[in-house]
Order: structure tokens, then C-alpha cells, then sequence
């Protein structure tokens, strides 16, 4: 896979751990609930994988995510504001709206 244009600096919030908000819907291959869960800020998605989540065919923490909010009825809005992290052992996406973030500046 080629990287294409230029890379986006480095999240902020990369190596926090913040909660996921209540309402953020489950996990799809587990079906467990993925609110109030401690999330582990690696980097923005496109750092990560080289290209948009909407691009990511075939990752499974990518196509989890598009289910997800798919399946919200619209409350996540449809852009790269997403970040890759763990929750225990497992690598999910959550769109900045969808944490409860610290002030960063």
C-alpha cells in the first residue's frame, strides 16, 4: 500500500487513555458494549493505516467501524476525524466526537 500526500501530524491525544462515551454502540464481532470503555490513543487512523478509514477495505477494526456508525442513524459525521486505539487487546476506530477528550492546546 502507498501512502498518498502528505502525512498528518501526530495526534495530540496519541499514548492517552480516555473513556469512550456511553453511547457509542457495540462491537460487532463480540457484540459487547463499547461504552464507558478505556480507549488507548495510538495515532489518527490515516498515520496508521496510510489512508482513510473509508478507504481501509478489508481491515477488520475499519469495517467494524463503518458498520457501526452505519448502523447510528447519522450521529457520526462522515470525515478523517478518527482515531485508532485498543481497548484491552483489541484495535478499534472511534471518531473524535465519540470520546470524552481532554482540552488539548
Amino acid at each position: 500500500m502507498e501512502k498518498v500526500g502528505k502525512p498528518r501530524e501526530k495526534s495530540p491525544y496519541a499514548g492517552m487513555v480516555v473513556k469512550t462515551k456511553p453511547d457509542v454502540g457495540i462491537d460487532l464481532t463480540s457484540g459487547r458494549s463499547l461504552g464507558d470503555q478505556d480507549f488507548r490513543i495510538e495515532d489518527w487512523w490515516e498515520n496508521v493505516s496510510g489512508q482513510s478509514w473509508m478507504n481501509s477495505d478489508g481491515n477488520p477494526a475499519a469495517m467494524n467501524y463503518a458498520f457501526r456508525i452505519g448502523m447510528g442513524g447519522g450521529k457520526v459525521p462522515l470525515d478523517n476525524e478518527v482515531l485508532y486505539g485498543k481497548i484491552g487487546w483489541f484495535g478499534y476506530l472511534f471518531h473524535v466526537s465519540e470520546l470524552c477528550l481532554p482540552e488539548v492546546g
